[in-house]
């Protein structure tokens, strides 16, 4: 199974959920988001595609030729019945690729780790998820809305694609990197770095059996 990983940060990491789908036959090749030069290969060359979260906003107007690089590729891929995985801002994107919109979230958004109301759970399993985002996708007109928190839209399915708020991915060694790297944000929410990461060690093997699940479940579920 071939996988394109498109990089939206500097550290793409895969985590549970690279883990799930490497389990499942995946090889994967990077874009990445900073290669200005970069150009998307052909629509069709891989079997599934994984986009991943950034610290960018969609609507962010210094960011528009990528934005419109990367929902023009997403686009023609949920068009072809390409399988597309969006997390964070990968599903941001999603959603205003196939007609949605990306708005800032109320209360400053979510970082840290939420509970989500699951319309299916066989697909999206109870459990808290860490959360990283102040910006909520509005989802695409014919999607389906399958989770959600008091702050917005969690979760959507749209033919191929499944696009995801929460971030099912992340160990506690990311998890640990981002609190470093967003230190004077958590400090900002009111969050202690420490509790973050201790968090994020103690539902690390709930959250793997999680992200396999959601892994499963979309490689699995209609098309």
């Amino acid at each position: 199974m071939r996988v394109l990983v498109i990089a939206n940060r500097a550290d793409p990491e895969t985590g549970f959920v690279g883990e799930a789908l490497i389990a499942r036959g995946a090889v994967f090749e990077r874009a990445w988001r900073d290669d200005v030069d970069t150009v998307m290969p052909a629509v069709g060359d891989h079997d599934l595609v994984l986009t991943m979260g950034s610290e960018w906003s969609v609507y962010a107007p210094e960011r528009a030729s990528e934005v419109k690089r990367e929902s023009d590729y997403l686009r023609g891929c949920v068009e072809a019945n390409i399988p597309v995985l969006g997390i964070c801002f990968g599903g941001q994107l999603l959603a205003y690729a196939l007609g949605g919109s990306v708005e800032p979230a109320p209360c400053g958004g979510e970082v840290g780790w939420f509970t989500v109301e699951t319309d299916v759970p066989e697909l999206i399993p109870f459990g808290p998820y860490l959360q990283w985002h102040s910006d909520r996708f509005v989802i695409p007109p014919g999607a389906v809305e399958l989770a959600r928190s008091p702050v917005g839209s969690q979760a959507f399915r749209l033919g191929s694609a499944l696009a995801l708020q929460f971030h099912p991915e992340t160990t506690p060694e990311v998890a640990a990197r981002w609190s470093a790297d967003d230190r004077q944000h958590l400090h900002a929410l009111g969050l202690d770095e420490a509790k973050v990461i201790a968090e994020s060690v103690a539902h690390a093997e709930a959250a793997r059996r999680r992200a396999a699940t959601i892994v499963q479940g979309f490689l699995v579920g209609p098309r």
